[in-house]
């Protein structure tokens, strides 16, 4: 039963502070949607500091899952990554990154929500850095490459949270395809040719 409660606290803790943000969701509105009581709530947790880092630490592992399965049944390409997003952008719940959400909301970076959040972009740095690494790519290379590539994937989901539509993780992928085609240079004179004519969304 202890293990129940707390999946409940942690299950209803995620969903609130996805769809409201950490800071509009107390500990009373948890314990009253989860069915929780205080006493349970403390065996587990010393407070809601605690309950937001074991959500993020939680979301992460299954986010980056989620992710590599996704990317794998495309074809385990790096661009695989924007067509998994566009999937997630589509969804209604979709709220944009809980991970950029809360370095927005927590703004000390040492604060352990914040660090758990940075954690979680650099392994989805190094993820995406281990794909290109599988095409061949150098590893240095795949490294500066994963860092523009991720900063892509940052900015298709704000772009997809504020306009409501999956449309910008096509518009990234675009852009990204030009980066892989320059290799880890400037890539100037690559990325204007593909940003003029249509983008190859093959």
């Amino acid at each position: 039963m202890a293990t129940h409660a707390r999946a409940r606290l942690l299950d209803t803790a995620e969903e609130l502070f996805y769809a409201e943000g950490i800071r509009a969701v107390g500990v009373e509105r948890i314990l009253a949607e989860s069915g929780v009581g205080r006493a349970s709530f403390y065996r587990h947790f010393t407070g809601k500091d605690e309950l937001v880092v074991a959500v993020l630490t939680r979301r992460d592992r299954a986010w980056r899952d989620w992710l590599a399965a996704g990317v794998a049944e495309r074809g385990g390409r790096p661009l695989d990554v924007f067509d998994a997003l566009a999937e997630r952008f589509a969804r209604a719940d979709f709220r944009g990154c809980a991970f950029i959400n809360t370095m927005v909301e927590t703004a000390d970076p040492d604060s352990p929500a914040h660090r758990v959040a940075a954690a979680h972009k650099r392994q989805v740095v190094a993820y995406v850095a281990g794909l290109l690494a599988a095409q061949g790519r150098p590893a240095e290379e795949a490294a500066a490459l994963a860092r523009r590539l991720v900063l892509l994937m940052d900015g298709a989901i704000v772009t997809a949270l504020r306009e409501g539509t999956p449309d910008a993780a096509a518009e990234a992928r675009a852009v990204a395809a030009a980066l892989l085609a320059a290799g880890a240079g400037t890539g100037g004179a690559a990325l204007e040719e593909s940003c003029a004519a249509p983008a190859d969304r093959g």
